[in-house]
């Protein structure tokens, strides 16, 4: 049986193991913190996708008011990451996960939903493509340390 829910405190294990997988590079701890902030946030939706009563993926999406490249109005709203555990990849799980947050979007006056994804991550740029998004730029950021002298 699968389902989709919102996700709860019940469940910041489960999601903070995923979100690990997804951003491998963070803190438990941090990440646990930060997501048991956003479930409770207005312009936050965490969904769990349930398999067998089992978190097996994750969306969590966001309300912004300030600029999101490719917008045309504000706010807008925003993927801050998906997450698929890979034994479930290319199942459309992503895609109903993306669904419902489109709906939530909707009563929070947002027309469009923004993402972005790394330039090399050529897995994420065709899920995106293969889920209706179309590019509408690409970024190279810089970051120059400066010295005190």
């Amino acid at each position: 049986m699968e389902s989709i829910k919102e996700a709860s405190e019940q469940y910041l294990d489960s999601l903070t193991s995923m979100a690990l997988a997804l951003w491998p590079d963070n803190e438990a701890n941090e990440l646990r913190r930060e997501f048991k902030e956003l479930i409770t946030s207005e312009k936050n939706k965490v969904l769990l996708y349930f398999m067998h009563a089992k978190p097996i993926a994750f969306i969590h999406i966001s309300v912004r008011s300030d600029y999101v490249e490719g917008s045309h109005n504000s706010p807008t709203g925003f993927i801050e990451g998906v997450y698929v555990e890979p034994e479930y990849r290319k199942k459309g799980i992503s895609k109903k996960l993306i669904e419902v947050g489109e709906r939530w979007l909707r009563t929070k006056d947002c027309t469009q939903i923004g993402s972005d994804i790394e330039l090399s991550n050529n897995t994420s740029y065709q899920f995106h493509k293969s889920v209706g998004f179309n590019e509408v730029n690409r970024l190279i950021a810089f970051i120059k340390n400066i010295d005190e002298a």
